[in-house]
């Protein structure tokens, strides 16, 4: 698409806020961040207990740097509040007559944790998902088949009060019954998709399957989230190529929804910044880092109301650019979207490895499957315990190919571009486990 008509179409759908100056946006949320440390002082039972200890108080706060006299909220902390005579812990700040809504963790690393929201809480939640909606180009004439869960989690009703605010169809379809959706997406005309991009790949495989072409649907537009792959070169490509229809990621998690999302252009996650403060700081010191530094996101409620988190690790690795993009937004964007998972990184010899880094190359390599594995086990480990490789499982897709060349040449890819050695294993196609939620890419067989 040239980029005088991206412009004309990303601006036409623009919020006014959403290219304000750098000095206004940053004025704006120094003056959120006032109100909002304000309230919590005098009303949150976890940070104004810790406001006192730390003799810290909001006049303090004459700069956005000034945040960083406070320190960063946890997983644990947020956990550690909730006890059977407190199961709502102590960082709901709303009356309980004035929150509407309760969403939970997945509950794969500690007991499911609950998140709250006010009626003025879900209203902005459904006007976040829409401006990413718009800029992506959806609108009145779509059908939107939308597979993220509903289920306890937080997924799939955000998703749908968005596209239903932009005037879409939408078909709450969910994660699962691989059959219906099939039918459903042929039936009806479905013309945009969202759910996680590994789900996203196993259906146009289960579409395959069954003789038909993806490609020659009726959709035009896919929007993943949920886990690492929309923003990754290869698999975006791959995704795109599959479906015939551009693809577009987007970025949320329980306590934030939705933090970040892509526009038009494709060039990075513009993060809604009117409604949190982000900020980038290094994985081992928690010292802020520079623009186009990989760091973890760190992130401030600007004004929610029910459950408001300050300076909360999310533990999500992004590169932040903070120029105005091509489609006129000005918030900053997440490049190449969320990389990993701090706790997910792997150290090989010295050298970090994500997760997504391996799934560039294997979606790369048009003779193997979209899934992957990485295996932690003895094979990969010295006698001292640390990694000296990798241990990949993929699929063979092509079955003219010889397993033992596919083998060869993903392990030199890995090496040439990841600077680390690699075991490979070639499977066949259907072998590894297909998932309708997240992905498990990296497990451990000791």
């Amino acid at each position: 698409m040239p980029a005088g008509v991206l412009t004309a179409i990303a601006l036409s759908h623009l919020d006014p806020i959403e290219s304000w100056d750098r000095a206004t946006l940053e004025q704006f949320q120094l003056a959120k961040l006032r109100e909002q440390l304000a309230r919590l002082s005098r009303n949150s039972a976890y940070y104004a207990p810790l406001f006192r200890r730390l003799g810290w108080d909001v006049s303090a706060l004459r700069s956005l740097t000034d945040l960083r006299q406070l320190p960063f909220t946890r997983k644990t902390d947020y956990v550690a509040t909730i006890t059977p005579d407190a199961p709502f812990g102590a960082f709901m700040t709303a009356p309980k007559h004035d929150v509407v809504r309760m969403h939970f963790s997945s509950g794969t690393t500690s007991a499911p944790s609950p998140q709250f929201w006010t009626t003025f809480d879900l209203e902005r939640w459904a006007s976040l998902y829409a401006r990413h909606a718009r800029a992506q180009g959806i609108g009145a004439d779509d059908i939107v088949q939308c597979m993220f869960s509903y289920t306890w989690f937080v997924g799939g009703l955000g998703a749908t009060a968005g596209y239903q605010r932009v005037g879409a169809m939408v078909v709450p379809a969910g994660s699962q019954d691989t059959e219906r959706q099939i039918n459903t997406l042929f039936t009806y005309g479905s013309t945009v998709l969202c759910g996680t991009p590994s789900f996203i790949t196993h259906l146009a495989e289960e579409v395959g399957k069954r003789g038909r072409d993806p490609a020659r649907s009726t959709v035009r537009s896919i929007m993943m989230g949920g886990e690492p792959g929309a923003s990754i070169a290869a698999t975006r490509a791959r995704i795109e190529a599959l479906w015939g229809a551009r693809s577009f990621d987007a970025y949320g998690c329980l306590e934030f929804q939705p933090i970040a999302g892509d526009c038009a252009a494709q060039s990075g996650l513009h993060l809604a910044e009117d409604f949190a403060y982000a900020e980038v700081v290094d994985a081992s010191s928690g010292e802020a880092v520079a623009d186009g530094t990989p760091g973890v996101l760190v992130l401030t409620h600007l004004d929610k109301q029910a459950g408001p988190l300050v300076r909360w690790w999310t533990g999500d690795i992004v590169v932040r650019d903070s120029t105005p993009c091509a489609c006129g937004r000005t918030h900053a964007r997440l490049v190449g979207g969320v990389h990993g998972r701090a706790d997910d990184m792997l150290i090989v010899r010295g050298v970090n490895i994500f997760p997504s880094a391996v799934e560039d190359l294997v979606r790369k390599t048009p003779a193997l499957g979209d899934e992957y594995q990485l295996v932690l086990n003895s094979t990969v480990r010295d006698a001292a315990g640390f990694m000296k490789s990798l241990h990949v499982r993929v699929e063979q897709r092509d079955s003219q190919a010889k397993p033992a060349d596919l083998a060869r040449q993903l392990e030199q890819d890995i090496k040439q571009h990841l600077q680390v050695a690699a075991q490979v294993e070639v499977l066949p196609l259907g072998t590894l486990t297909r998932s309708t939620h997240k992905a498990k890419r990296v497990v451990t067989e000791d």
